[in-house]
């Protein structure tokens, strides 16, 4: 997907439990190629929007559209995490547009879309290696026997898979902690692993949900910097919900404020911080 060209657009969005109004009308729209954080209080309906976007939750009312290039729905970039080299090619191609609203997780998933979540949902007794290898399920074609007996197609994906993988480990600098299990690593070092997770399935778009959450400063300056790793080195367009705003002021191009399930300002940085809806809503202070 061409950078600067509309990838995730949602509109008119709403969603309730019951009577009680998670989001209500939320729009904004997602340029391929940034960083776009939400922002809001707790309670605002940060995490129901990802949900709605990953296709856990299904809203009540309005869209939530995912652009892509034409052929290369569900894309899957191979032997690299770099950054695609052919942009000027894929201006030329036509974009398809794919309504997700009524689909399921595994098919949102299917067509480029991975999350992490606020709370780290990673297998304890498994290795780092293992943890970032179920990433790339969704990729994975062989049937049951050819994996069983491990036959030469079988093996020829598995080595693919692990090419991947690797590329992953590197970039997110997790070498030394490759072969422990997940459960004896500190917890800045679960989230980066969690995020690796993510990154292994190739996504076009990333879903972030607190990736700092619980983080002292210098953890979260590791993770901020690996944030922008992975969107610079590997190209990935990164919907992220951050309460620091130092982070957010530092890596996004674009932000969305949500407050009561409403948005209240989408624009740069700059122009958030000083909407006075926000220093109101958000910041706690008035200018």
């Amino acid at each position: 997907m061409p950078a600067g060209q509309p990838l995730l657009e949602v509109e008119a969005l709403s969603l309730a439990f019951g009577g009680v109004k998670a989001l209500s009308e939320v729009s904004f729209t997602v340029t391929s190629g940034s960083i776009h954080a939400v922002i809001g209080p707790n309670g605002a309906g940060k995490s129901s929007l990802l949900n709605c976007v990953s296709g856990l939750y299904r809203p009540t009312a309005g869209s939530i559209v995912l652009n892509f290039v034409a052929g290369e729905e569900g894309r899957k970039r191979t032997q690299r995490m770099s950054a695609s080299s052919d942009e000027d090619d894929a201006a030329e191609k036509s974009i398809e547009r794919r309504a997700l609203t009524r689909l399921k997780p595994n098919r949102v998933a299917r067509l480029g879309v991975a999350r992490s979540f606020q709370n780290i949902e990673l297998f304890d007794q498994l290795s780092v290696l293992e943890n970032i290898m179920l990433g790339r399920h969704i990729h994975m074609k062989q049937n049951l026997a050819s994996a069983f007996l491990w036959t030469g197609p079988a093996r020829k994906q598995e080595i693919a898979h692990r090419v991947i993988v690797e590329e992953v480990i590197d970039l997110l600098k997790l070498q030394a902690e490759r072969s422990k299990p997940v459960g004896t690593l500190a917890y800045g070092i679960q989230k980066r692993v969690e995020l690796a997770r993510a990154l292994a399935m190739q996504p076009a778009l990333l879903l972030l949900d607190e990736p700092m959450a619980g983080m002292n400063a210098e953890e979260k300056e590791d993770m901020a910097r690996y944030i922008l790793d992975v969107h610079e080195l590997a190209g990935v367009t990164i919907v992220l919900i951050e309460h620091d705003m130092n982070v957010v002021m530092d890596i996004s191009q674009q932000v969305t404020v949500l407050d009561f399930g409403r948005v209240i300002a989408d624009g740069t940085p700059d122009e958030v911080m000083n909407n006075p809806a926000v220093v109101e809503a958000y910041l706690g202070a008035q200018k």
